[in-house]
Formats: C-alpha cells, structure tokens, sequence
C-alpha cells in the first residue's frame, strides 16, 4: 500500500524536522514494514516551468516549431517542439539537458541533451504528460499534445514538483505486515498509530447531519454477510472535475482520477479503509439490498467483465436484479454514468471469508475486496459516512440530502479485556509506569480503567474483528509502541547439571552436510501441498490424504504425507536443463488421524513426522550404475553422520517402484525407509520422460544417532599394505553380504587379511550359464615385517580355498 506524507498530514501535525528515516524506521519496528520512502520530487528532478515567449515556423520542417523559451533566470532557449497545441505565453513542462524522459511515453527513459534537430539546435525537451509519467493527472487529448501548465500558479524556472504541488514523500509499505490490522488500511489508521507513537493529537472526522427525515427502502437478505448498510440519497450533482489536490493524491497513492462524483468514494476509501460505492438512483428500482445471488443471475462488472452468479456470492440489488458484486465491483449499468445527476451512496460492512470467495471464484481483486478481505469493521462506516458527505457537499455546495437510511442488525461486540499489571511486568522483564500505559492505549482508541492491580480495556472496534481478543495482545500493544528494541534483555539464572545434546538436531545437521558437501546433492525447498496428479502417482491412491480446506490451486488439494511427490516434480522441472543430477529436501510430512504423535501419545490426531527423501537421476541406460551409487550414498550415511547402520532387504515393495530394482532400508529390525527405480508408469504420470530416478525415503524419526562418538584411534600401517585382486565364480544368487561373512570370518585367524571389498560383477559368454565372476579386492599386510610375494599370494589362496568350502567358489580358468 502507498502513503502519502502529505495525507497524513491532514489527520496529526507532524513536526516540521521530522527524519524521514526515524520514521520510516519507528513504522517498522512497531506498526508496519515500511519498503520504501520515496521523496516524489525527485522523481521530477531536472524539470521545469518554461514560458513560451514565441512560436517560430521550423526551416527544414512543416510538423516542427521553433519556441523561444524563457526557463527562469532570464535565459530564453530555443527547443524544437512537434507539439500541436504549442501557444505563446503558454506555461509548458520543460527537461533541460542531463534530465530522463520517457521519449513519446515509451521504451525506457533517455536522457536530453542540446542537439539539432533537422538542423536547428535544440535546448531541452518540452514535455507531453506522458514522457514525465504525469498521463493519468493530465490524460492525452490528442496525439501531439505537450502538457499545458496555464491553470497553475507558477513561474518560469519553477521545479514542477513546485508548481504541481508534488512535494511529498510516498511510503510503500508491505501489505503482508498489516494483513491483521484492516484498522491500517487507510490514510487515518497509520495518522493514529504515528500520532501514538509521538504523543501527538489526533484529528477528528466532523460528524455530519443529514437533515432528512425520509429514507432509503433498503434491505438485508443476509446479515451474517451484510453487517451493516448505509444508503444515502443525494441530488443536484452532476458529473465534473475533481480539484486538483484530491486528483494528485489519488494519483500518489496509485489511483486513476475519474470525475467528482467517483473520486470522493475512492478517497474515501484510501482515507479511512472503508470502502464505497455511488449509484446512479434514476436506474435503482424500488429498493436496494444486500442478497444472495440466485440461480442462474448475471452481473455486468464496470470492467465489462460478464459473471454468471454463483449462489454463494453476496450481491448488491433492486427489484429489478443485481447491480453490484458487494464488497467487489459495482455493475456498469447502474453506477456513475455520464448523465448521472441523482446519486444513492452506498456505505456497508460485509463479512470477509464471503468476500474472498468470490474474489478467487471470478479471480476479481480490487482495491475495495482487499479491504474486505482483512475484516473492516462495521462502525468504521459512520467515519467514512461523515468525511464523503462533507467532501460532497464542499463539491456541490447545491446538493441536497433527500434520503438516508441506516440498517445495522447486530452491533459488533467489542472485546473486554483484564490485564494483570504484576503479569504484565513479568512477561516483558520491565515495569511502565500506570500513565504511560493508560496514554499510549488510549491513543490507539482503547478506554482504560486502571484499578490496583488489574488494567480494564475496552477495544476499539476498529481493533475488534480478530486482532485484539486476549491479554497476550494488550501486552503486544505496550510492547511494540514502547519500542522492542527498548526493552532492556535481563538475565536470566539457571544452573546446568548436565550437557545439553540435542542428538535429533545434531542429526539433521549431519544428514543435510553429508549429502549436500560429500554427495554433491542439491538441496531443494518444496511447498507442503502435492499436486495431485504427482500425489496419485506415488502414492498409488490419494484416499485418506489430509486435504487443504482452502487449496493454493484446485490441482493441490493435499498435504504431503512423503517427500517423494515433490521430489519427483522437482525432477521433472529440472531434467531438460541437465543430464544428470541429485536432489533430497528434509521436512515435515503429515499424516492421517490415526496417527498417534510421537510428542503426546495420549491423544490421537492429524500428526506428522519428519522424512529425508531424494532423487539420483541419470542416463537410462545406466540404471545399475545410478542404483549403486545411491545405495552408496545410503550405506555411507551412518558412518559420515555418527548413527545406528543400516541394513537392507527385500520385503515389501514401494508402490512407485521397479518390480526389480528396489530395497527395504532398516535399522535393527525396524524399516525407516525404502529405495528404489521409479516404475516407468509413475515415471511418465509425474512428467519425468527421459531420465531415470532413483529415489529414497528415510523416516528421520526412526534414525538413531550416537549418543557418542564410537570412532577409535588406529595407526596408520607401519609396513606395506597389499592389494591383491581375485576373480571366482559363484552362483548367480549368491549375495556379496555372504562371501563378505566368510572373508572376515578367516579374517579372526588369518591375521595378515586387513579387509576385503567388492570390485565388479560379471556375466558373459565366457562364464557358465547360472554363474557369476565377482572380484574381490583382498588388503593383505603384516604389522611386525614387509611381506614377499609368496606370503602374500599364500594368504590369497587360503582365501580362495575357504570360500570354495564355504560359498562354492570355483576357480576361473
């Protein structure tokens, strides 16, 4: 949202020395976040007034004129203009040489310099509205119309940000900071907390009497949806001009100036965060309302837009039909027309959760639904009842009130809240005086009572539609205007029996550093829904999956209960940048109701755990080489990050997974995880069409980590060590885990065998049907001498002798 400085103004006097930083700074720390201060002038630096004292014909060409321009100080310049409303005496907006305009209103900003023009030397530019980002004050009556500046007082050589009035400071300010203060979305909510936070007064919006005594037929269908409606018959307008003043602030705080009639009810709006909406009475029928749409109604929206009503949807209407989207849009049959001279004034209060709603039904956002959205409360209508009224009549002295009505079914309850001052002291570490309290709360709207002990508030009701409801929130409201950052930390005394080792986060750390630095995987961040295509992929059904009740997209509707339907979208996003690649993401997982937490096993609900799961991905063609590699990354993973081991099986098969290629992940007896090749069905439904993925996912809540480091000191060998290379056959069930078992078993005895580890695996022509050729890699050394060659080849043959008795080894010959 933008603010104008100037705006504020209206509302608490600002001293004249204030430091826009301060402020900018006070803002954030206590109210909103300020983005940005910008001083509007210089968005205007290098542009000035200029008189054109005469219009001379160019020499080389018929659409061009030579104008002799005095821009202050008594310099006369000459600038060549294709200008076709170019006049003596005209006031016109000149860039002097060094300034960046918008050539034509198009493209990016060029900068002027003296040059020649079809041979006459140019001075400057003479400016349209369009090429100094003025179109929307001043709009284009013709192609070639330059900005005429006749109407303002000025002279030559004034900045134009003098002349125009446009010496002010715009603060954009975060929307996502103020979601649950709508308080704060108008000009006066950020002028109260500005005038809390400096002790300043607050100016009040004068009440306005209508002084009629005939009313308005209007009527609630809802008043769960329409909390409260003012309607107001006004004649004797007609459509004309905003004044400038309220033209330029519209326009600095990003809105198009219509005519008089609209501009007050977008004012307004911008004013006090309360919505409006004028009606050209001459087409309300009968009455006007507040309804449920019905079946099969339509609405033309003032942006052309034709809706096919939903029967959710709350509408504005007269007998004849509907004529505005509430709290949305008004309809462009009904609304300010250009004959429009009798008006009906439409001040409500509709129910947030309706309104956003619709906004995302007909993907419809407007300035006034954003408001909507946030909870605006009912009585904030009376403020902007009392300030469109005055400014109306300021407008059209003419105008006369002939109809008001007021419907207000339930007043809103405002919060009542006690607050223990000695509770108060303990929460925030610090003692503030009664006064201190009792001024800073008034100031924001609360009425205080303070008796011994106990603070009474009473919240405001701009304060009360969600925002303040409990005495955690009385204690934020001190909190933040004192200034968090002004609170002294105090220290805190405890004593420390034992270490603190938090095992399950220490973990978590390892993981993520061992596969991100020694795996060379990428961590990714996924969001916590699952598309659903991708969810059924996986998963093989999407049946009792926890469902969002209010869905980013009507494609993600569930919550994830695994990594892995992420990771595979993350690897169908990825795989036509790159050939190969590895992802993993740790992060909660949700699962169904059934699910007894791990924190609070006496209750049963919608619980959640946390998973490590990941994708390798390569050529298909290597599908063995990719598996063995991840099952390298796994098998390494407890040594590298100090945690129980693993072991793997076959028992179950993953849904996703190869009927061949996969493995069951455990830990003692218990399964954590599972990894495998992604089916080529499931593949192809997750969108990964020409890579192969191996994926893994571990339950990080079933890990074990050390609870210390079991790593024990070894020497490094003092004499060679020896590799020594075997090829045997075995049968082609016989696992590495079992010839690995035997080697180690001779091991106990045969002291000089260090380790043994596998090389490669082969099957070929040369080999017997129903065989294998597997090579070991035997470490065979000596910790008291150098061992010769028949020593060593000795121990070899002891290896092979054993695991022909033991594995049915046969020599390759």
């Amino acid at each position: 949202m933008l603010v104008s400085l100037n705006w504020i103004k209206d509302y608490v006097k600002l001293p004249d020395d204030m430091d826009l930083k301060k402020l900018a700074y006070d803002l954030t720390m206590s109210t909103v976040e300020v983005e940005d201060a910008e001083e509007l002038a210089k968005r205007f630096e290098g542009i000035v007034v200029g008189v054109i004292k005469e219009v001379l014909p160019h020499p080389n060409a018929d659409k061009l004129r030579v104008c002799r321009t005095d821009i202050g100080g008594g310099e006369i310049k000459e600038i060549v203009c294709g200008g076709s409303n170019l006049e003596v005496n005209q006031k016109v907006a000149v860039a002097v040489p060094g300034t960046f305009v918008k050539w034509h209103g198009e493209g990016e900003p060029v900068e002027i310099k003296v040059s020649k023009l079809r041979g006459v030397e140019s001075f400057g530019m003479i400016c349209a509205s369009t090429e100094i980002g003025l179109e929307d004050l001043f709009p284009l009556g013709g192609e070639h119309e330059i900005l005429n500046l006749n109407a303002f007082k000025c002279e030559a050589g004034d900045p134009i940000a003098k002349a125009l009035n446009l010496d002010d400071v715009i603060l954009e300010i975060d929307n996502k900071s103020m979601t649950n203060r709508p308080d704060l979305w108008g000009h006066y909510g950020i002028a109260r907390e500005i005038a809390t936070l400096y002790d300043l007064p607050l100016a009040e919006i004068p009440a306005f009497d209508p002084q009629v005594e005939g009313g308005i037929d209007v009527r609630i269908g809802n008043d769960e949806r329409c909390r409260r409606f003012i309607g107001t018959k006004m004649e004797g307008l007609y459509i004309k001009e905003s004044p400038f003043e309220m033209q330029s602030r519209l326009w600095r705080v990003g809105q198009r100036p219509i005519n008089a009639l609209v501009d007050v009810t977008n004012y307004v709006m911008m004013a006090t965060g309360q919505p409006t909406h004028a009606y050209d009475s001459n087409h309300i029928v009968d009455f006007i309302s507040a309804r449920m749409a019905e079946e099969g109604e339509k609405l033309m929206l003032l942006s052309g837009e034709e809706l096919e009503l939903n029967t959710d949807d709350l509408v504005i209407a007269d007998a004849t039909g509907p004529v505005g989207l509430a709290g949305v849009m008004g309809g462009a049959k009904d609304s300010i027309l250009p004959e429009t001279q009798d008006v009906i004034l439409e001040i409500a209060n509709f129910e947030s959760r309706g309104i956003r709603r619709t906004t995302q039904r007909y993907d419809v956002r407007t300035e006034a639904s954003s408001r909507y959205e946030k909870a605006v409360d009912p009585e904030r209508c009376d403020l902007a009842f009392n300030m469109a009224m005055a400014m109306y009549k300021e407008l059209y002295p003419e105008m006369k009130v002939t109809a008001h009505t007021e419907v207000y079914p339930t007043e809103i309850e405002k919060p009542v809240i006690d607050v223990s001052l000695n509770w108060l002291e303990r929460r925030l570490g610090q003692t503030f005086p009664n006064e201190y309290i009792e001024n800073k709360l008034s100031r924001m709207g609360f009425e205080v009572t303070i008796d011994g002990d106990n603070l009474h508030v009473v919240t405001p009701s701009w304060r009360a539609t969600g925002d303040i409801s409990e005495r955690a929130d009385i204690m934020e409201e001190i909190a933040r205007i004192y200034g968090y950052d002004n609170i002294q930390a105090s220290k805190i005394t405890t004593t420390f029996e034992s270490a603190i080792n938090q095992l399950d986060f220490d973990l978590s750390r390892k993981i993520k550093e061992y596969l991100a630095f020694r795996c060379n995987m990428q961590e990714v961040f996924t969001y916590p829904w699952m598309n659903d295509r991708t969810a059924q992929a996986i998963m093989g059904t999407t049946d009792g999956l926890l469902k969002l009740s209010t869905p980013p997209s009507p494609t993600e509707k569930f919550i994830r209960c695994s990594i892995l339907p992420n990771i595979c979208d993350t690897v169908a996003k990825n795989e036509r940048f790159y050939t190969d690649f590895a992802v993993f993401e740790e992060a909660q997982t949700y699962l169904d109701k059934d699910y007894v937490s791990k924190y609070d096993e006496k209750e049963k609900i919608p619980g959640y755990t946390k998973a490590i799961g990941g994708a390798f991905t390569g050529n298909a063609n290597d599908i063995v080489g990719l598996f063995r590699k991840a099952k390298g990354v796994l098998e390494m993973m407890p040594r590298y990050t100090h945690m129980e081991g693993f072991t793997f099986r076959k028992d179950e098969k993953p849904v996703w997974a190869d009927n061949t290629v996969w493995l069951n992940i455990y830990v003692g007896d218990e399964k954590v995880g599972d990894m495998g090749l992604l089916a080529k069905k499931p593949s192809m439904e997750c969108g990964i069409k020409n890579l192969a993925a191996i994926l893994f996912e571990l339950d990080f809540y079933k890990l074990v980590p050390f609870k210390s480091r079991t790593n024990q000191f070894k020497h490094l060998p003092e004499f060679p060590e020896n590799n020594y290379d075997i090829s045997l056959l075995f049968d082609v069930d016989t696992k590495w885990e079992k010839i690995y078992a035997e080697i180690m078993r001779k091991a106990k005895s045969e002291k000089l065998i260090k380790s043994a580890s596998f090389v490669d695996e082969y099957r070929g022509k040369q080999i017997p049907e129903g065989k294998k050729s597997v090579t070991i890699r035997l470490v065979i050394a000596s910790d008291t001498k150098t061992l010769t060659s028949e020593q060593i080849e000795k121990v070899a043959a002891t290896v092979t002798k054993t695991l022909e008795h033991t594995a049915g080894a046969q020599t390759r010959f």
